[in-house]
């Protein structure tokens, strides 16, 4: 047997020993989040979906259950603690997000013959944990505001109220990607970061009003650069513009001295073919007359 064989041997060998070892394991909580779980997740997770995940799991879950063995929670257990959760103040959301992630972990400890059933499966939501109360403008209230604004910050804004873009996809354009009557959504800004969309659902068209198409080309003619691969909103050093930095120094002090903030539901706009959302968004802006 040659060294380069005897070395592939050892580690076959070596292999089948640690995946002996590991099958007859008595996995903990929280070495089994941290050496099983987060690894394999990670790969499939975006950024944000992971910072939030595991922050949250870590937080809440593994601080809570770090040396418990897996076989030892049980369902009446995890619902006490999402009940608790719940009357602590969580929001919905959070609350919603921990059942889903008790869930996927055991979900994953069953997979791996850890366990014999997953003790997470009929887990539910609380009634009564904290729901957000959304408030939307009013057609009086958009007019306000865009009045409020100067050309840059209006077309911002509109591209996130008329349009229905996020604003992480609003600080990613590019100049190719803006083409009438539509806009072609395939890239977002996170924490400074060019990123993809979260969801395939979020790779889409976005159908651009008249009135739109009209101020985004007011805004090229004041452009720095119009190249394709040119941002449609660049900082001082010809980065895409940061979200945080123009809320906080352009449109709150704008929106302050009106007394109104930005809110918007794209759920059911974004869905529709971009046609029928041009003429939607067409006979929307001459509601709010904000040409």
């Amino acid at each position: 047997m040659s060294k380069s064989d005897a070395r592939e041997e050892v580690g076959r060998i070596v292999k089948e020993l640690m995946a002996r070892h590991l099958e007859g394991k008595v996995w903990r909580f929280g070495e089994f989040v941290g050496e099983v779980y987060f690894p394999y997740y990670k790969r499939k997770w975006k950024n944000s979906t992971r910072d939030n995940n595991v922050s949250r799991v870590q937080f809440h879950l593994v601080s809570k259950y770090d040396e418990r063995e897996l076989a030892s929670l049980k369902r009446d257990e995890l619902q006490d603690l999402l009940d608790a959760k719940a009357a602590a103040g969580l929001s919905f959301s959070v609350v919603d997000h921990l059942r889903w992630d008790l869930k996927q972990v055991f979900d994953m400890a069953v997979a791996e013959g850890h366990i014999e059933r997953n003790p997470a499966l009929l887990l539910f939501t609380p009634r009564d944990a904290a729901k957000p109360k959304r408030r939307v403008m009013n057609f009086k209230e958009v007019q306000i505001c865009f009045g409020a604004l100067e050309l840059r910050e209006r077309l911002i804004a509109k591209l996130a109220l008329v349009a229905g873009m996020r604003l992480g996809e609003v600080f990613a354009l590019t100049w190719g990607r803006l083409t009438a009557p539509y806009v072609e959504i395939r890239r977002r800004v996170y924490r400074g970061t060019i990123d993809t969309p979260k969801t395939d659902n979020s790779y889409r068209r976005a159908a651009l009003s008249e009135g739109l198409l009209s101020e985004i080309e007011a805004w090229r003619g004041m452009a720095v650069s119009t190249r394709e691969d040119a941002w449609v909103f660049p900082s001082e050093r010809m980065t895409p513009l940061s979200k945080d930095n123009c809320w906080r120094r352009n449109m709150l002090p704008a929106l302050e001295r009106v007394g109104h903030t930005l809110d918007v539901n794209q759920n059911v706009y974004t869905q529709s073919p971009v046609e029928l959302r041009q003429a939607a968004l067409n006979q929307l802006e001459r509601r709010l007359q904000v040409m």
